[in-house]
């Protein structure tokens, strides 16, 4: 079995399957939400407060229903200590299951090795330089480059922001600001750039 590969933060997943994927390469403080479940107790809101107090990855699928507990949780965990971390839309299913989701895109769960390296890599622990962050001085995207981008503002501004996503192994449908939360933390300006001026 592989060496399990150290990350600074907790992550947040919502079942027990997700988090024996992320175990099963990552050694790391993993919660789970119980799916919806989590709405309703307070005693795992607490919980979660209390693990996210020095910041905490949040890692939920990229259907409707992860949207709608990602949605809740950055409510609940206050803006500077949640890292909000998204999964490819990769269509299939899950070897345990007899039929896929309802929007037939594979879970935290379904994601490979590689998949997951990539999403996780920003908060990897190298045991040479530290911890790798996107607090490593790196020039931050801003709104402003979203605007004069074209992907705020424009007419096609969600077809270009879906573009770029896409070119970065992110989601469809992101909105402006979680788009820019997500780039912000995964890559830096200088790479943005790069890909807008080259791709879009």
């Amino acid at each position: 079995m592989a060496e399990r590969i150290k990350i600074s933060l907790p992550v947040i997943v919502e079942g027990k399957y997700d988090k024996s994927t992320v175990l099963s390469m990552f050694d790391t403080t993993v919660i789970t939400l119980g799916g919806f479940g989590v709405f309703n107790s307070k005693e795992k809101q607490a919980l979660i407060r209390r693990v996210a107090s020095g910041g905490i990855i949040v890692l939920t699928d990229s259907d409707g229903a992860g949207k709608v507990i990602r949605s809740f949780l950055n409510g609940i965990i206050p803006k500077d200590k949640i890292y909000n971390l998204y999964i490819p839309k990769i269509p299939g299913k899950e070897k345990r299951k007899t039929s896929p989701s309802k929007e037939g895109l594979l879970g935290v769960e379904g994601m490979g090795r590689e998949e997951l390296m990539r999403v996780l890599s920003p908060f990897i622990v190298d045991s040479d330089s530290g911890v790798r962050s996107h607090k490593n001085g790196a020039e931050l995207i801003t709104k402003v480059d979203f605007y004069m981008d074209k992907l705020t503002g424009a007419e096609n501004s969600a077809a270009r922001r879906d573009e770029l996503a896409k070119h970065f192994g992110l989601p469809d449908g992101m909105s402006a600001n979680a788009l820019l939360e997500a780039l912000n933390i995964i890559t830096d300006r200088e790479e943005y750039k790069k890909v807008v001026e080259s791709e879009l």
